[in-house]
C-alpha cells in the first residue's frame, strides 16, 4: 500500500474516535499528494437533526476565502488592470478612513499583507444585497488608525472586504459572481456556494457553539455571519475536494485539474513571498505573504490559512517542496485539537515535515516587572485590560464588545506568565491552547503600545 493509501487507511480507522476525543461532531478531511487525492467524513452535520457527513458535505471554511479573494485580486494583476503597489484609491476613489493620509496612502499590496495598518475587526452588516459589500465600504469612514500604513503587522478583516470591493470594480459585478466565474468554473468545483442559499442545495454542516467551556457542543442559532464580510471569509462554503482543488492549483503553477490556467505561475510565486514577519505569536505564521500565510517549520516551509465563523472551523496547509497538501473541515468543539492530531502524522509522513510543539507556560514562570504592560487596550469586539494583583501577578481581563457581545461573548479573565522578552501565555488553556500574547511598541512613557495576539490592539490614552 503507497504512503498515501496508508494515510487514507488510518483516517477511516481514526477520524470518528478523533472526533469523540474532541468533541468535534463532524468533520472531512482531504489528502492530495501530486495528482492523487484522498478524502475522508465523518460525524454528524448537525446535533439538531442527526445527518451523517459525507466526504460531499459542505463546510464553510471562513477566513481561508482570503486567499481566494487574493487570488481574484492576482488574476487582475495577471491581466494588467491593477498594479499590486498603487493606492487603493486608484480603484475605489471613496474609501475612507478616520486617518485621510492613511487612506490616501494605503496599496493594494499592504491590504493583501495585513500591513494597511487599520483596525480590521468590522463586521457589519450592510444587508443581503448584491451592493452589500460597496455599501459596507462606505461605513468604514470612522474606523481608527492603528499604525502607520506598511510598518508591521495586524490581521484585518476590514481590509480584505475592501480587496472585495476592488475586485467587484475592475470586474464590473458582485463580489460572489466573481468567485464563480474566475474560480469555481475555471477550478471544476461542483460542491461549492457563496452562501447558504447555495450551501443549502447540499449536504450542509451546522457550526455548533458551547454553552459553557465543559459543555457539549449544540447548534448554533445563527448559520453565518454578514454577507458583507463575504470576501473576509463570512459565505463561502464547499466539501473539502473542492478546497483540496483550490489549493493544488496554487502547488501546480497555477493550474486547474484539466490544465486551465487559472493564475500565472508568477503570480502563485509571488503569492508565497513573504511581505513581513509577524510577532512571535506561536499559533500563526512566521511571516505573510499576499494571502497566504507562511510556516517555517522543521522540514520545510509551509504556506496555509486558517478559518473560523460560527462554530465551524477550517485549516488549509500546501508544502510546495514535497506536492503536499492537507485540508480539514469540521464545525464545532475543540479544532485545534483535532487538527493537531491529524496534520502532525499527515504532514510528517508524506512531507517530512515536523508541527513545531505548541507554547506552554514554563514550570517555574519567571518573575518579571510588568509595569510596561499594565492599562487597558481596545478594538471594535474586545476591550482587554491587563492589570497586577498583590502577589505581582499579570492577568487579562477580556470584555466582549460589538459583534461579540451580540454573539453572547462573556468576560474572561486569566492569569499570563511569561515566556520570553515581551511574549506571555495564559497559564489556563483554552481549547487546549495557550494563545500567546505579544506586548509592541512604546507609547512614549515607557508602556506598551500593542497587545499583539494577530491583531495589535492598540493601548488606550490613559
Amino acid at each position: 500500500m503507497s504512503e498515501l493509501g496508508d494515510i487514507h487507511h488510518w483516517l477511516r480507522e481514526r477520524l470518528p474516535a478523533l472526533l469523540v476525543e474532541h468533541k468535534v461532531p463532524a468533520a472531512a478531511v482531504a489528502v492530495s499528494v501530486g495528482g492523487d487525492v484522498i478524502d475522508v467524513a465523518a460525524g454528524v452535520l448537525s446535533r439538531a437533526t442527526g445527518v451523517e457527513a459525507t466526504t460531499d458535505s459542505v463546510f464553510q471554511i471562513g477566513s481561508i476565502t482570503k486567499v481566494w479573494t487574493a487570488t481574484l485580486v492576482m488574476q487582475l494583476a495577471d491581466e494588467g488592470k491593477l498594479d499590486l503597489d498603487a493606492p487603493v484609491r486608484r480603484y475605489v476613489p471613496e474609501f475612507v478612513i478616520a486617518d485621510e493620509d492613511a487612506a490616501a496612502a494605503i496599496t493594494v499590496r499592504q491590504l493583501l499583507s495585513h500591513t494597511a495598518g487599520f483596525e480590521g475587526d468590522v463586521f457589519t452588516d450592510t444587508g443581503k444585497g448584491d451592493d452589500c459589500v460597496e455599501k459596507y465600504v462606505a461605513t468604514l469612514g470612522g474606523t481608527p488608525q492603528l499604525f502607520a500604513p506598511g510598518t508591521m503587522f495586524s490581521y484585518n478583516n476590514a481590509g480584505y472586504c475592501v480587496l472585495g470591493r476592488v475586485v467587484e470594480v475592475l470586474r464590473g459585478k458582485p463580489f460572489d459572481a466573481c468567485v464563480r466565474e474566475h474560480l469555481f468554473g475555471p477550478l471544476g468545483l461542483t460542491h461549492a456556494a457563496n452562501g447558504a442559499d447555495e450551501a443549502i442545495l447540499f449536504r450542509a454542516a451546522v457550526g455548533h457553539i458551547q454553552p459553557a467551556p465543559d459543555a457539549d457542543p449544540v447548534a448554533a442559532p445563527i448559520w453565518a455571519l454578514a454577507r458583507s464580510n463575504a470576501p473576509a471569509g463570512s459565505m463561502l462554503t464547499m466539501r473539502v475536494r473542492d478546497l483540496i482543488a483550490f489549493g493544488r492549483m496554487h502547488l501546480d503553477g497555477g493550474k486547474a485539474a484539466d490544465g486551465t490556467q487559472v493564475l500565472s505561475a508568477d503570480a502563485v510565486a509571488r503569492m508565497r513571498q513573504p511581505q513581513v514577519t509577524l510577532p512571535a505569536l506561536g499559533l500563526m505564521g512566521d511571516a505573510w505573504g499576499l494571502g497566504w500565510e507562511v510556516f517555517d517549520w522543521p522540514g520545510g516551509t509551509v504556506i496555509g490559512h486558517d478559518g473560523n465563523t460560527i462554530g465551524q472551523a477550517a485549516m488549509l496547509r500546501l508544502v510546495p517542496g514535497r506536492d503536499v497538501a492537507v485540508a480539514l473541515l469540521s464545525n464545532g468543539g475543540n479544532p485545534f485539537a483535532l487538527y493537531t492530531a491529524i496534520f502532525t502524522r499527515i504532514l510528517r509522513d508524506l512531507a517530512g515535515v515536523e508541527l513545531p510543539p505548541l507554547p506552554a507556560p514554563p514550570e517555574v514562570p519567571e518573575t518579571v516587572d510588568v509595569e510596561r504592560y499594565l492599562g487597558t487596550y481596545r478594538c471594535d469586539v474586545a476591550e482587554l485590560v491587563v492589570e497586577r494583583d498583590g502577589d505581582g501577578r499579570l492577568w487579562l481581563e477580556q470584555r466582549p464588545q460589538g459583534l461579540m457581545a451580540q454573539l453572547g461573548g462573556q468576560v474572561e479573565r486569566t492569569e499570563l506568565v511569561h515566556l520570553s522578552t515581551d511574549r506571555f501565555v495564559p497559564l489556563k488553556a483554552t481549547l487546549g491552547v495557550h494563545l500567546p500574547h505579544v506586548f509592541v511598541g512604546d507609547d512614549g512613557t515607557g508602556h506598551a503600545l500593542y497587545i499583539h495576539s494577530g491583531r495589535a490592539i492598540r493601548r488606550v490614552a490613559n
